[in-house]
Parts: structure tokens; sequence; C-alpha cells
């Protein structure tokens, strides 16, 4: 589980490039829930956060950099952002953006692992992460969709120390590797990854690519507000045993995410 004790290697923040910040404020509040916290002159129109029952959940930026695509960005807790970096690169991955200081909040930085998916990292100062995890409406799960397992392992296990542990497919398609940050119990798991054919990363024009899984109290309700508010469904509404009942959506923007309703809620 994601929680707000925010360990080394777990998920701390998360913020989504969006070609018309507005717009996808007012599609995320409609689908999620959520209020949007404009900051800047232009009435939001340069980015804010998004608040659920009061405390921060995730970040909203207009997407500046050429030739992206609109997608959510997941960030690390880390001690030391400079020594990340330092990793990242030992371990063939690609510094995008180099450690820098965003006043007294904190430090970030933002990488490629060697395969081409992006991630970033966060060094805390004043403000620590997100307020709210594992509930409807916050961040419950990460996944990544790889081109190759073997490689993501040892990157990310170089990178973070993360501990892996592998379990069959449901349907026997493969294995998924579920992620679990050093030294904390398996109770922790925060997120695994999939290897998919090259077909099936499309998306991120054949690169991996992490998306986030956002906790409903109703998974096909939460479904319906996607299609009408202009979003799509990739994939679901469906059941996934010990899971719960998830679908995988793309925003107006095809920015990806997923929607569960977790077993037992």
């Amino acid at each position: 589980m994601i929680t707000t004790d925010l360990a080394p290697g777990s998920p701390c923040w998360l913020d989504l490039g969006a070609p018309d910040v507005p717009a996808a404020a007012a599609f995320y509040g409609a689908v999620l829930g959520w209020e949007f916290q404009p900051m800047g002159e232009e009435a939001g129109a340069e980015g804010g956060m998004f608040r659920k029952d009061g405390r921060t959940v995730a970040g909203l930026g207009a997407l500046t950099e050429q030739g992206a695509r609109s997608a959510w960005m997941i960030y690390y807790t880390v001690t030391d952002a400079d020594a990340t970096t330092r990793a990242v690169e030992a371990a063939g991955g690609t510094v995008r953006v180099p450690p820098r200081d965003l006043g007294e909040w904190g430090r970030m930085a933002q990488y490629s692992d060697p395969l081409g998916g992006q991630f970033a990292v966060w060094q805390p100062g004043k403000q620590a992460g997100f307020e709210l995890a594992d509930a409807p409406g916050s961040l419950s799960w990460t996944e990544l969709h790889t081109s190759d397992a073997r490689a993501t392992r040892e990157f990310y296990g170089a990178v973070f120390d993360w501990q892996f542990s592998d379990m069959p497919m449901p349907d026997g398609s493969g294995t998924y590797t579920l992620i679990t940050p050093a030294g904390l119990p398996e109770e922790r798991m925060q997120g695994g990854f999939l290897q998919v054919s090259t077909e099936a990363l499309a998306l991120a024009d054949g690169k991996p690519y992490w998306h986030p899984v956002f906790g409903v109290d109703d998974c096909d309700a939460a479904v319906a507000r996607v299609t009408e508010n202009g979003g799509r469904v990739q994939m679901g509404p469906a059941d996934s045993e010990g899971v719960g009942r998830l679908a995988v959506c793309l925003d107006p923007s095809n920015a990806d995410f997923v929607v569960l309703r977790p077993t037992g809620s």
C-alpha cells in the first residue's frame, strides 16, 4: 500500500503535464472529485494543485516540452537527489532535468531509465509530498509497462534498492513483478511492472511508461464519468482476482491512468 509515511524509494508525488490546464482540471475534478487550486496570475493557466477532501493529492502544469505527450509523472522520495542522479547515470539512465531546488519546499530531478521510461525524484524540504494516499480519489498503486523486465529490475534495483517479488499473471500471460521499498515489509508494496510487447507500448511510441492507479468507490461509475467528460477507456471495467475492479483510461489529452475499487473496500 502507498502511504503518506514517505520512506526513501516510495512514491511521494505525481503531476500531470497537460496541453490545456483548465480543461484537465475540469476533467479530473469531474472524474475523481478533485478541487483545483491554481497558482499563478492567469486563472490557473500555468498550473496548480489538486486537492481531495482538503488534502493535496497531485499537481498539474502546462505541457511545455516540445514533442512530449501529455502524461503523469511519478516522483519517488530520496534522501539525496545528487547521489540518486549519479546512481541513475551509473546504471545507464539519462538525466532529463538535473537536480534543482524548488525554494524551501525541496529538491527534484527527472530521469529516463535505459529503455526510455520516465520518472522523477523528490528530496523533501518543507514539503514531503502528497497528503492523501491509498484512499478514494488518491494514488493507490504505480505500474510500469516495459519492454524488458530483467533490465528494468536491474536498473531500478540499482537506483532505489527496491525489493522485488514475482507472481504469475492470472491469465497465464506472463509474470508481474511487485515492488516494495528497501527495508519495508510486503504490506508496503507500492507498485509493479510487467513486460509487454512493443505494440502494447504504442501510447509512448514504443517506450516503457509508468502510470498511476487511483482509488475509487465505484469503478463503473468512475468509468462513466471518464467517458461523459471526453475521456476514453482502453480496458475494462473488469474484475481482477485479489486486486479489485479496475479500468485503464485515457483523459481527453491521452494521458493514461487506472481507476481501481480495491477488493474488500
